[in-house]
This record gives C-alpha cells, structure tokens and sequence, in this order.
C-alpha cells in the first residue's frame, strides 16, 4: 500500500515538473521578437545599436558609430573584427543576452545622453536564480543630422575613443 502512494507521489511531482517546463517554454516563446526603431532620435539610435551587436548585424551597429571617434574603425568589417576579438565587451558572448531597455534620455542640443538598464537572469540550480540589473549611459551626438554614438560605459571598447587604448604593448608585442 505504501509503494502505491509513493509511486502516485512520485507520477504527480514528475507531471508538475513537466507542466512547468512547458508553461516556462510558452511564456518564452510568447515573448515578441525585438524589432528596430525609428532612427530619428537617440534613444532609437541606442537601441538600434544594440540590438544590431545581439544580432550580428556588424554592418548596421557600425552605421550607429561616429565617425569622429579616433579609434573608428576603417570599415564594417574591421568593426566587426573588433567586436568578434572581444565578445564580453560588446555583449555578444555566450554569457550574455539579457534584457536591454532604455530608460531615460536627456537632451542638451546636439547631444544626448541615453541611460539603458540590462537586467540578466542567472540560474545556478534548480532552486537557486537570481537577477542582476546593470544601468550604463551612451553618449551620442547629431551630426549632419543624424545621431551617433560617441561613447558607451557597456557594449563599447575604450580603443573606439582613444586608438591606442586596445593596442597591445609590452616586450610579448614588440617585434
């Protein structure tokens, strides 16, 4: 008699188990697919942006950029060597991927300032997950009427402002 209520025991917490991965598999997929938005002001530049490096679209996060930065690169394609060289800083490793929202914007003529909040999900268990929220500002500039990204604390490497900044130096580098 009691290994008949066991086993109902156990069939029931495998059934719960079961209907809960599938509800969290349907809320995951019920989740609309990020589209870009209209290039027209900084926040939407921002996002644009970030959204292109989570997609790989190297060539479209490039366009974001200015081209007044000292390290800008050459061309779409150094961009995308660069960001390739260094996944964790541009957010695109495997460790990365959560959710990106920009919060706020101020305005000071021809330049904006855009505070985005990453909020990251982190399971180490069954019963252990945790959520981590990180805000970082980006810095963009309209010029010839378009806004571009001059500086980003996240999703951003120093060498785009300051050239020298990424190259490697020391006796290891020297040739």
């Amino acid at each position: 008699m009691v290994r008949q209520q066991t086993d109902k025991f156990l069939f029931a917490i495998a059934v719960a188990a079961l209907l809960l991965v599938v509800s969290a598999f349907l809320v995951a997929r019920s989740q609309p697919e990020p589209v870009y938005q209209s290039e027209g002001a900084p926040e939407g530049i921002s996002h644009n942006y970030l959204l292109a490096l989570r997609q790989r679209d190297f060539v479209r996060a490039y366009g974001y950029l200015s081209s007044y930065l000292e390290g800008y690169p050459d061309s779409a394609e150094a961009f995308e060597d660069l960001v390739l060289d260094h996944p964790w800083d541009f957010g695109i490793d495997e460790y990365s991927g959560g959710n990106l929202q920009v919060i706020a914007t101020d305005l000071n003529g021809d330049r904006a300032s855009v505070r985005v909040r990453e909020t990251s999900f982190h399971s180490d268990g069954l019963f252990d997950s945790r959520q981590t929220t990180h805000v970082f500002i980006m810095k963009l500039k309209r010029e010839n009427g378009n806004w571009r990204i001059r500086h980003a604390d996240s999703f951003w490497l120093p060498c785009l402002e300051e050239k020298s900044a990424c190259e490697p130096i020391g006796p290891l580098y020297q040739q």
